[in-house]
C-alpha cells in the first residue's frame, strides 16, 4: 500500500556556546557547542512521485538546495527508484545561524526514509547528513545536544525551560569568511558539559562578527540593555534567555522594526520525533 502523503517540521537551532578548539589539516575546525532546539521550524511535505522534484513558496536554485542534495543523496544511496514531491514551506531566514538549511536537509533525510519504507538507521543518516553540512546530523539526532568534533560527535543535553528572544538584523553573515578570518580565537581549552550546564560559555566567533557586520554588533548592544545576549553559531542572528514566554514578548515588542523577532521556546526534544511517531 502507498504511504498517504505526511507533512513533518523543520526546527531551529540555536548555539548557547561556540568554542573553537583547533584546526584540522581539512580546513574544519574543532570545536565545542550545545544546540538547543527551538519550536519555530520550516516545513516539509512529502508525497510519493515518478520523479524527484522540490516546491518552495521562496524562489530556491533547485539543483543547489539542500532539500534536493539531500534527497538525491539518499536516493542514490539507497538506490532507490522511487521519486517524491517535497514542498518546502520557508519560514526561518537564511544565513542567520539558526540552521534552517540544515534542518530542511535533516527532515528531507527523515522524511523520504518513512516515504520510500528504507528503514535505514538514524546512525546512517547522520553519517550521510554530515556530507551535506556540519549542523545537519544534529537536526536527524533531532534533540538538544553537546556537539564535539565539527558538531557531529553528539551528547544528548537536558537544559532549562527557557524561551528565547531571537533578533535578526536581516543581513546574511559568510559563514567561511568568518572560520578563515586570521583573527577568529583557534585554541579554546576544552570543558565539560557539567562546566557548561554550571557557567555557560562564550561564542569564539562573535568577536569576528562584530567587527564585519557591524548590524549584528548594533543588535547585540541593544539587546545587552535587557541581558547578556549572544550571537547563535556565526550569526547573524542574537539572542536572549528569558524564564517566561511573557517575558519574552514584553521586550519583542520594544525591538526596533529594522529587524526581525522571534519568540521560541527551547526544547530538548525536536517536534518531528513526535511527528514522526504517530505516521507509525
Amino acid at each position: 500500500m502507498a504511504i498517504a502523503p505526511f507533512t513533518l517540521s523543520a526546527p531551529a537551532k540555536i548555539n548557547l556556546c561556540l568554542l573553537i578548539t583547533g584546526r584540522r589539516p581539512d580546513g574544519y575546525h574543532d570545536l565545542q557547542t550545545a544546540f538547543q532546539m527551538l519550536d519555530i521550524c520550516d516545513t516539509l511535505s512529502f508525497e510519493l512521485s515518478d520523479q524527484l522534484s522540490v516546491e518552495s513558496n521562496i524562489d530556491l536554485p533547485v539543483q543547489t538546495n539542500l532539500v534536493y542534495l539531500a534527497a538525491k543523496l539518499l536516493q542514490e544511496f539507497s538506490a532507490t527508484k522511487q521519486g517524491a514531491t517535497i514542498h518546502l514551506d520557508k519560514f526561518l531566514p537564511m544565513g542567520a545561524g539558526l540552521g534552517g538549511g540544515s534542518s530542511d536537509a535533516a527532515t528531507t533525510l527523515l522524511g523520504l526514509n518513512r516515504l520510500w519504507s528504507l528503514n535505514i538507521s538514524a546512525k546512517e543518516l547522520m553519517r550521510l547528513g554530515r556530507q551535506l553540512g556540519a549542523d545537519v546530523p544534529v537536526f536527524v539526532f533531532a534533540q538538544s545536544a553537546w556537539g564535539e568534533g565539527i558538531g557531529e560527535v553528539l551528547t544528548p543535553l537536558v537544559l532549562k525551560s527557557s524561551f528565547y528572544l531571537i533578533v535578526s538584523p536581516n543581513c546574511h553573515v559568510d559563514t567561511a569568511r568568518i572560520f578563515s578570518h586570521p583573527e577568529l580565537t583557534r585554541d579554546s581549552s576544552t570543558i565539560t558539559i557539567a562546566r557548561f550546564l554550571e557557567h555557560g560559555a562564550r561564542n569564539d566567533c562573535e568577536i569576528v562578527v562584530r567587527e564585519l557586520y557591524p548590524e549584528v554588533d548594533e543588535v547585540l548592544l541593544w539587546l545587552n540593555k535587557w541581558g547578556p545576549a549572544k550571537m547563535t553559531g556565526t550569526g547573524s542572528c542574537v539572542f536572549l534567555q528569558f524564564d517566561s514566554r511573557l517575558e519574552a514578548q514584553s521586550v519583542a515588542k520594544q525591538v526596533p522594526e529594522q529587524w526581525t523577532t522571534f519568540v521560541a521556546q527551547g526544547l530538548d526534544k525536536s517536534p518531528v520525533v513526535s511527528e514522526l511517531a504517530q505516521l507509525g
